[in-house]
């Protein structure tokens, strides 16, 4: 009967010991799946912003070219007036400088144009490559994400299919040989070809996979 009584006693101390261990692993596992969907999220929102930025920046470049050219206009408009207003009492030399001003301020206007339309070309093409290289970059965090919640969803198997048994066999005085590693424990292998490692009792705790 004190037989009986002790094995009842032992195995209800090992339920408890594999239930406290299988909490741990939960709540590791819990914090590893947390962090990637976290970095994940990250990844997303610093895409979104560098997309608006790009946006602000093309709508910006618009504005300035608008700006100088109608500014540019404006001072061809008001040479033309000049032009005309001194039409009848300026001599033929005179006259020709005023065009040579007309013509020269069309040119401005056309090299404002065509140096505002580079700067749009070049401000699109910068917004695309860092929208591309965010968007390449949130790629590789998705999948490093995804490779982390299969690694735990993988290790969540093997550790459900690792089975423990704890004895009363006390350990060896010479250690036997070292094959691996268990919740932080040096995994032995004993000559019968069985593994354990040391429990906080000095005992033999059989690891069945």
């Amino acid at each position: 009967m004190k037989k009986l009584l002790l094995l009842c006693f032992v195995f209800i101390l090992s339920g408890n010991f594999y239930a406290q261990q299988t909490a741990a692993e939960k709540k590791a596992d819990k914090a590893k799946t947390e962090k990637a969907v976290k970095a994940k999220q990250e990844s997303q929102v610093k895409a979104a912003k560098a997309n608006k930025e790009a946006k602000e920046k093309i709508t910006k470049a618009k504005s300035d070219v608008k700006d100088k050219t109608a500014k540019a206009e404006s001072e061809a408009k008001e040479a033309k007036r000049n032009v005309s207003k001194a039409k009848n009492d300026v001599t033929a030399n005179d006259k020709e400088e005023e065009e040579q001003k007309v013509a020269k301020s069309k040119k401005n206007v056309k090299d404002i144009a065509t140096e505002s339309n580079d700067k749009i070309a070049k401000a699109k093409n910068d917004s695309k490559d860092k929208a591309r290289a965010i968007n390449e970059k949130a790629i590789k965090t998705n999948k490093k994400a995804e490779k982390i919640q299969k690694e735990t969803t993988t290790t969540k198997a093997k550790r459900t299919a690792v089975k423990v048994k704890e004895t009363n066999e006390k350990a060896p005085k010479v250690p036997d040989r070292v094959t691996g590693e268990y919740n932080g424990k040096k995994v032995y292998s004993g000559p019968r070809g069985g593994k354990y490692y040391i429990n906080v009792n000095g005992n033999k705790t059989y690891i069945q996979e």
